[in-house]
């Protein structure tokens, strides 16, 4: 008879300082037959197998969902789930840093809802980002944990595949797996971990050496900054079968994380915006990227901060490209006018109010319908904005070949980013850091900690850590390992 596993899940990453809230027409929905012939959900299922596709709701990371966006989507899931009973299994493909509206524990209230309704006996898989915060509630709801070990993530399908494999496996064998869980009290930004760079990369090169046959899987999850939760942290969760063993790989990462945890610093040039022009100056690159880290779409940032294209202006600097601000009104307005025309307008604060403003009088170059929406290419004193309706990030090359625009033709290029990604560093040009004020600001110091652990590094450092392993047993209880 084959196995009957049920797929789907919700992915987001919430900036709770983003005041932007992110709501259910932000999200990109595959559901039933379009989700099972995606290929970033080819989970590689063997013919034993009778795959069910359920729905998966997926959005650029931004400010919290609203609940009214969440509750559609949860209950639309879980009415697909019971549709699909009965079944062996259930895969969920989550981010792990999701926040709504007066909910704190969006992803642990996600699988809590999904282990009520399939029983005790079923089994739950879950893989996460490597940026997601994880909860007692999420560990005692689930079998089977993986998640990705690349930052930037070039890893997303096989880790998919892989938290799907392990599912099957379980019920190939007729094994019910344990989830082992330590948190860590350590809390940085991916800029500061990212796998490229050390010693993350030395970390999670450590993390299939410690996998057995009693071992199936180890998890070192960096946690998600920008959010004021309880739960933001770091940790180790490990899948397998041998308790004891789980239990000492999960002691052994989480220990050496936190004896890493002065190591950790930015892997490229980082400088605040005063010193911007002093780095731009030095030496004689003919090309430059500015990452402008503040306002990351893909971080949770709004995206609409003017703060670096303000600097240039102000400094007369010539062929840059600042590759986006989000300015839905002024786009619409530029589309309106036609190409050619000239307008003047106030860049800035259409979504975040407590950015800088900036007067430009702007000639409208081209206009490209993306699948993000309208985007205007315009020019002013010399520079070339690319000005966008809806939020979203300048990352690979086929975003600027879709506006027909080549970064090579400009001294300096500027993108919403933090590291960068891996097309834009394979150009090998210098690139800053810019530590830029926003939702997803570097200055950990200045964000708030209403509910975020007070013994947490960075934010405290007079503490001692003595790492507790905990194996998870559902319904939602934890106990210590001896």
């Amino acid at each position: 008879m084959k196995k009957r596993i049920a797929f789907g899940g919700i992915h987001i990453e919430s900036g709770t300082l983003n005041p932007v809230l992110t709501t259910e027409q932000d999200f990109l929905v595959l559901q039933g037959q379009d989700l099972l012939d995606h290929p970033m959900f080819d989970l590689q299922a063997p013919e034993d197998t009778d795959l069910i596709p359920l729905l998966h709701a997926r959005a650029l990371p931004g400010g919290p969902v609203s609940r009214e966006a969440y509750q559609g989507f949860k209950s639309r899931f879980l009415d697909l789930l019971q549709a699909a009973l009965p079944l062996d299994g259930v895969y969920l493909l989550m981010h792990g840093a999701m926040a709504v509206e007066d909910l704190r524990d969006p992803e642990g209230d996600w699988i809590q809802a999904v282990r009520a309704l399939v029983g005790p006996e079923v089994l739950v898989s879950v893989s996460c980002d490597l940026h997601g915060n994880v909860s007692q509630q999420v560990v005692g709801g689930i079998d089977m944990f993986a998640a990705y070990r690349t930052a930037p993530h070039i890893d997303v399908l096989e880790t998919r595949q892989r938290g799907f494999h392990h599912l099957h496996r379980a019920l190939d064998q007729g094994v019910r797996p344990s989830v082992c869980w330590c948190p860590v009290p350590v809390l940085l930004p991916g800029e500061m971990t990212s796998t490229v760079d050390e010693p993350a990369r030395s970390l999670y090169a450590r993390l299939p050496e410690l996998e057995s046959e009693g071992v199936w899987e180890v998890s070192l999850m960096v946690g998600y900054v920008w959010a004021d939760h309880e739960r933001s942290s770091a940790s180790v969760v490990t899948t397998g079968t041998d308790l004891k063993a789980m239990q000492e790989a999960t002691l052994h990462m989480a220990q050496m994380y936190w004896d890493h945890r002065h190591e950790f610093q930015f892997g490229t040039d980082a400088r605040p915006l005063e010193q911007v022009m002093d780095w731009l100056h030095a030496g004689n690159a003919p090309h430059r990227i500015l990452a402008d880290s503040g306002d990351n779409p893909t971080a949770g940032g709004v995206g609409d901060r003017t703060d670096v294209l303000k600097t240039l202006l102000e400094e007369n600097v010539q062929n840059a490209l600042v590759a986006g601000i989000t300015a839905p009104e002024v786009t619409l307005y530029c589309g309106s006018v036609g190409v050619g025309q000239e307008v003047e307008v106030v860049l800035g604060g259409e979504l975040d109010p407590t950015g800088p403003k900036v007067q430009a009088r702007l000639t409208v170059m081209q206009l490209c319908n993306t699948h993000y929406g309208v985007c205007a290419v315009v020019e002013t004193q010399g520079i070339v904005v690319v000005l966008c309706e809806k939020r979203r990030p300048f990352h690979d090359l086929k975003d600027f070949q879709e506006l027909h625009l080549n970064p090579a033709d400009f001294s300096v290029l500027v993108v919403k980013s933090g590291y960068l990604s891996p097309e834009l560093a394979a150009l090998g040009w210098p690139a800053l850091l810019v530590l830029s004020e926003g939702a997803v600001c570097q200055d950990l110091q200045s964000l708030p900690g209403l509910f975020r652990k007070k013994a947490l590094f960075p934010f405290s450092k007079d503490f001692d850590f003595q790492a507790q392993a905990f194996i998870a047993r559902h319904p939602n209880n934890t106990q210590t390992l001896s």
